[in-house]
């Protein structure tokens, strides 16, 4: 009965002063709103960028001359290595016991053309037909290059969505003929349409056989990358050290010398992308969370005044009874029924928000328990620390001084 009572005075209070209330929820929705922003933002890049990562598997990993790559000197450092040549590709095929599959591979940018129409700078691979069975590429029409395929050159390929949708829309692709450079090449396949990161789409390629791909481009200049399939997820470790290895002894790096070559997996790349990121979002988080501040301070303005308007009601109140934790509990309530509104609120605003910005680099997102989780927490704990001094103030107040009081 008590916490009813307390509850409708505090909304009465609220009511009575639309203006003052309505001021105070709009400070800290827009402290909630930006914050919620920011922490729905950076999940969603996160999510998107761990999605895309997560086709390599749990048991894969990539080898490549050059890996991630943080700093200029590192860069300069990197590039002095030598390619990955076919010669690795054989012995790792002979050596790793702890290896299921391997599948070289290459990559370069070329036009694409049907008939009058053309999409430029297509990230054109070339890659053995067991790829898929590592990668996770989902076939939506056909299928991938075969073994033969590959040991006879053949001019087919593998295409993304976006080629579909360019050159094909509304008609079956399977069968036509697309000219990658100067080189034509039968469509045998069509991946599922996979979406954009950062803006970047990833359904604008073409897969060749590695075959067809060195036929038409030459030995890759940097070299291969690999992409190898670890037997099970335990032994990937082992997997790992073993291609270690033997890349070390074929391309004769000292015992006493780091790798000459980078091996990721999606754990670590995402680990390293953290890791550079993460002073950033603790910077944008912190730069947000000053409007919410700002908010705060607001509210306590706010319910300090309200304390002093209603010296006579809070004097009126104890000498009829109200206890002081009764008046206390009065205006935190109000505090926490203004930052907490403000908080949903702001939550819903935030996140559309950040779908909207989210959505102009072709990424998606969904309401995480994180970020509701946080939202209410912000904006509950807002209303609770800048709340409770005024009320306090107020739980203290002489009767015979309020009641006096002018």
């Amino acid at each position: 009965m008590i916490i009813g009572s307390i509850f409708k005075i505090a909304f009465d209070a609220l009511r009575a002063n639309k203006l003052r209330s309505g001021l105070t929820l709009l400070g800290v929705m827009i402290g909630v709103t930006s914050v919620m922003t920011i922490i729905s933002a950076l999940e969603g890049m996160a999510q998107s960028v761990e999605d895309d990562l997560s086709a390599l598997g749990p048991a894969t990993f990539v080898v490549q001359r050059i890996g991630i790559v943080t700093s200029d000197e590192m860069y300069l450092k990197k590039r002095k290595r030598k390619p990955i040549s076919d010669k690795a590709v054989e012995q790792i095929e002979e050596r790793c016991t702890y290896c299921e599959k391997i599948s070289p591979r290459a990559f370069n940018r070329a036009s694409v053309k049907y008939r009058d129409k053309a999409l430029r700078r297509v990230l054109i691979g070339g890659a053995t037909s067991n790829y898929i069975d590592i990668v996770d590429l989902e076939v939506a029409q056909g299928r991938f290059h075969s073994y033969e395929d590959d040991i006879y050159k053949k001019n087919v390929a593998f295409v993304g969505d976006q080629i579909r949708e360019e050159f094909f829309e509304g008609v079956d692709p399977i069968g036509k003929e697309i000219k990658v450079g100067s080189q034509k090449y039968t469509i045998i396949g069509v991946c599922k349409k996979m979406g954009s990161t950062f803006g970047e789409s990833r359904d604008n390629f073409v897969v060749v056989p590695l075959s067809a791909y060195k036929k038409q481009f030459g030995t890759p200049r940097r070299g291969l990358s690999l992409v190898i399939k670890a037997n099970s997820v335990e032994q990937l470790e082992d997997a790992m050290d073993q291609t270690r290895m033997i890349l070390r002894a074929q391309r004769h790096v000292p015992f006493n010398e780091e790798d000459d070559f980078d091996m990721m997996t999606a754990d670590s790349i995402l680990e390293v992308l953290n890791n550079l990121t993460k002073y950033i979002r603790f910077g944008l988080v912190g730069i947000s969370s000053i409007s919410l501040v700002v908010g705060g301070i607001v509210v306590m303005n706010i319910m300090m005044v309200s304390v002093t308007e209603r010296t006579r009601e809070i004097g009126i109140r104890k000498s009829l009874g109200a206890k002081q934790k009764h008046i206390l509990v009065q205006f935190i309530f109000e505090s926490l029924m203004l930052t907490f509104t403000g908080g949903v609120v702001g939550i819903v605003l935030g996140y559309i928000i950040a779908q909207s910005l989210i959505s102009m680099i072709g990424m998606q997102i969904s309401p995480s328990a994180l970020a509701i989780f946080s939202g209410l927490s912000i904006s509950s704990g807002t209303g609770l620390i800048f709340g409770i001094y005024p009320a306090m103030k107020a739980a203290r107040l002489d009767p015979i001084k309020a009641l006096s009081y002018e």
